[in-house]
Formats: structure tokens, sequence, C-alpha cells
């Protein structure tokens, strides 16, 4: 099981809705502070395409993730550029494994992916927030890069949230 319990993510995402702009800008400074990699992966985002009507959902996405590691109270270890970019090839990989398969048989893998997903409450927001403002579909490059940079979040939270500290 991951370090988000789902009442911290659910809880992350009311306090994010109800922040005023002011306090959204400290929070990004402080993950600017603490994990300025993962904000800089949703930052590239509009060099790739994204609106930015589409950025502020993705943004969204990184406020509410920040919020609930600190939530959390765990100690969270610096997501490196190495460590995002072996998770979106882990990310990418599992796309094109499951592109070739029966329909039936890519709902298994997918629903099993979802079910014993380390960070599978961060997860389930992330498709539902992407759902919600119509990214699912993915229509457009930009959009494609959209969701890979939302799914990358919950995929480095979990590769570190799983990292042993060194005594």
């Amino acid at each position: 099981m991951g370090r988000l319990a789902q009442w911290v993510v659910i809880e992350a995402d009311v306090a994010v809705r109800r922040m005023s702009h002011d306090q959204k800008v400290r929070l990004a400074d402080e993950i600017y502070a603490q994990q300025p990699n993962m904000l800089a992966s949703i930052l590239a985002l509009p060099g790739m395409g994204v609106d930015m009507s589409q950025l502020e959902v993705a943004l969204h996405v990184l406020l509410v993730t920040f919020q609930a590691m600190k939530l959390s109270g765990h100690q969270w270890p610096l997501i490196t550029e190495d460590i995002q970019d072996g998770c979106l090839q882990r990310l990418t990989a599992r796309a094109r494994f499951n592109e070739g398969l029966p329909q039936e048989l890519a709902n298994r893998v997918i629903e099993q992916f979802h079910t014993e997903h380390a960070e599978r409450y961060l997860l389930a927001f992330v498709y539902g927030w992407l759902g919600d403002n119509d990214l699912m579909g993915v229509r457009t490059e930009a959009q494609k890069y959209l969701m890979l940079g939302a799914l990358n979040l919950v995929e480095c939270v979990a590769f570190v949230g799983a990292v042993k500290p060194t005594q």
C-alpha cells in the first residue's frame, strides 16, 4: 500500500479547491523549494502545445499531489529527473503493451494496474480530474503530453514513496 490514504487525497483536493490564487502561488513556491522537478515537469507542458486552460488542469493535479504529500506526514525524497525519466519509460511501456491486446484482456490488465497501484487513490483522483475536464479522450498530441505528465506525477510519488530511507 502507498503512503497516501484516501482521506489524504480527498482532503488535499478540497484544500486546493478552497485556496485563493495567492495561496496557490505560495504552495507552488513550496513545490519549487522541495520538489522542483515536479514543478518543472508541469511547467514544460506549454512547450509541448498545452494551452493555458489545460495547463490549469495539470497544475491542479500538481498542487493536490504535493498537498497530499504534505498531509501524509511522510518524509519524501527528492524526485529527480532520472526518477521522472524512469517512471515515464515504465508508464509508456505499459501503454504500448496494452495497445495490442484484445479489449477484454486490456480491460483486465488496466483494472489490475489500478487495483494494485501503490498510490491508487492518487491515481483515481488524477483519472477523475482528467475525465472531469474532458481530457481522457486524448484527441491531440498536447493532451497526450498533459495526460502523461499528470500520470507520471503519480508514478514518481509511488516510486519515491516505496523507497526505504537509509539510516
